[in-house]
C-alpha cells in the first residue's frame, strides 16, 4: 500500500515532460500517540512571547519590545526572559532574530535598514506600472527579501536556536498548516537543518504580494493565512510537551495592528466587488486572532495573557507602507510601553528563562540518542 501510494505521489509531470516529484504530506509523518510530556521544575513558570504577521507594520513589535529592553532590562536582549517565542510571517523575523541572540533593538533595525529595499516606494507612472502589474504577478520582489534575510542570518540553522521556536507556515501543494519547530522535544527531528532565513522566507510569502517558494515539492505560503497570531500553537505546543500546569503559562501576545472591519448592508449583499481577496483575508485574519485570543483565554486564564496590539484603524497602515510604519508605529509603542510596561515587566522580566538547549539527534535505528 505505502509503495502505491508514493507512487502516485510521484505521478505529476512538468511542463518539460519530466516527471516531478510530489513529497508526501508533512502530516503523514505526524507521530500517532501523545507526546511523552519533559519535566519542567514545579513552581517555574513558562513564558511564551507570541508576535502576529503584518508586514512592515513588524516594526510595531519590534520598538515595543525596544521599548521595554530600554526602560527595564538595561538594554539586555528580551528573549532571554522567554522560554519560547512564536512568530508568523513578519512576527517570525522578530522570533528569530531573538533566538539568534540580538536584541528587539537590533531586530527593530532590520526594519528601519532594511525596509525601502524589500518594499521599495515608487512614484509617477513606475507606481501605476506596478498596481497595474499586481492584477496579475505579485506585486514585490522576493529576491530582494531572500537577499535581505540572508544578509541578516547567513547560515544560521534552527539547530542554533538559543530560544524555542515554533513558526506557522502554509504548505500549498497538499492544502495544509505548516509548523517548523525547534528541537525542544525528541519528537521534534525534522526541522533542526533548516536554515533561519528559509524558515522566514516561507512564513513571510504573503498572498498577492510574494510568490509562494518552492522548497523541495512543497510550495510554502505565509503562515498568516490561518495563524496570522500565532498564541495558540505556541500554547498548545507547550501543554504537550513539557509536564507544566496550564495556570503557570504566561504569554506576552503582541499585535501589529488590525484594520477595523465590519460587514454593512453593502458588504452584506454585494458581490465580488465588495468581497475582494484582501478584504476577505483581513476579515480572516482578524478573526482568527481574536479567536486564538480567546482559546487562550480559556485555557491558560485571562489574568496571564497580556494583549498589546495597536488600536483599530479605519486607515489601516498597508503590509508594505515602510514610511507610515517607521513614521507612526515607534510612537504608538513608546505610548503603549509607558501605559502597559511595569506590568509586563512585573509579568516577564524579573528573572532570566534558563538557557535553552536542543534535545539531541534521535536515531531511530539504533532508539536511542545521539549527539547532535
Amino acid at each position: 500500500m505505502d509503495g502505491r501510494r508514493a507512487a502516485r505521489q510521484r505521478r505529476a509531470l512538468s511542463g518539460s515532460g519530466l516527471l516531478t516529484y510530489i513529497p508526501p504530506r508533512r502530516s503523514d509523518g505526524t507521530i500517532q500517540p501523545a507526546r511523552i510530556k519533559q519535566a519542567w521544575p514545579k513552581n517555574r513558570l513558562f513564558r511564551i512571547l507570541s508576535i502576529d504577521g503584518g508586514g512592515i507594520r513588524g516594526v510595531f513589535p519590534a520598538a515595543y519590545l525596544a521599548e521595554l529592553e530600554r526602560r527595564f532590562l538595561g538594554g539586555q536582549p528580551i528573549g532571554r526572559y522567554f522560554d519560547m517565542v512564536a512568530g508568523t510571517s513578519t512576527g517570525s523575523i522578530i522570533a528569530l532574530a531573538l533566538a539568534d541572540g540580538m536584541s528587539a533593538s537590533q531586530a527593530l533595525q532590520i526594519y528601519v535598514e532594511r525596509g525601502e529595499r524589500i518594499f521599495p516606494r515608487l512614484s509617477g507612472w513606475r507606481k501605476w506600472r506596478r498596481l497595474l502589474r499586481w492584477i496579475w504577478r505579485p506585486k514585490h520582489d522576493q529576491a530582494a527579501l531572500k537577499a535581505e534575510l540572508l544578509s541578516v542570518f547567513g547560515d544560521k540553522l534552527i539547530d542554533d536556536a538559543s530560544i524555542r521556536l515554533v513558526v506557522p507556515s502554509f504548505e500549498g501543494r497538499h492544502g495544509e498548516p505548516f509548523l517548523y519547530k525547534t528541537p525542544h522535544h525528541p519528537d521534534y527531528q525534522k526541522d533542526r537543518h533548516r536554515k533561519f532565513a528559509h524558515v522566514a522566507l516561507h512564513t513571510t510569502a504573503a498572498p498577492t504580494y510574494y510568490p509562494g517558494v518552492e522548497d523541495d515539492g512543497y510550495v510554502m505560503i505565509d503562515g498568516g493565512v490561518w495563524a496570522n497570531n500565532p498564541i495558540m500553537n505556541a500554547v498548545v505546543d507547550v501543554l504537550a510537551c513539557y509536564d507544566v500546569p496550564r495556570e503557570n503559562i504566561r504569554v506576552l501576545s503582541l499585535g501589529t495592528g488590525d484594520a477595523a472591519f465590519t460587514v454593512d448592508d453593502t458588504v452584506r449583499q454585494g458581490g465580488v466587488g465588495h468581497w475582494a481577496f484582501l478584504r476577505a483575508f483581513t476579515a480572516a485574519a482578524r478573526a482568527q486572532s481574536l479567536n486564538a485570543l480567546g482559546q487562550a483565554y480559556l485555557l491558560v486564564g485571562k489574568p496571564n495573557v497580556v494583549r498589546i496590539d495597536p488600536p483599530e484603524s479605519s486607515n489601516p497602515i498597508a503590509l508594505d507602507d515602510v514610511r507610515r510604519s517607521l513614521d507612526e508605529l515607534p510612537l504608538m509603542a513608546r505610548s503603549l510601553a509607558e501605559g502597559s510596561g511595569h506590568h509586563v515587566a512585573d509579568l516577564f522580566l524579573r528573572d532570566r528563562v534558563e538557557p535553552f538547549i536542543c534535545v539531541p539527534t534521535f536515531d531511530p535505528r539504533i532508539q536511542t540518542p545521539t549527539p547532535p
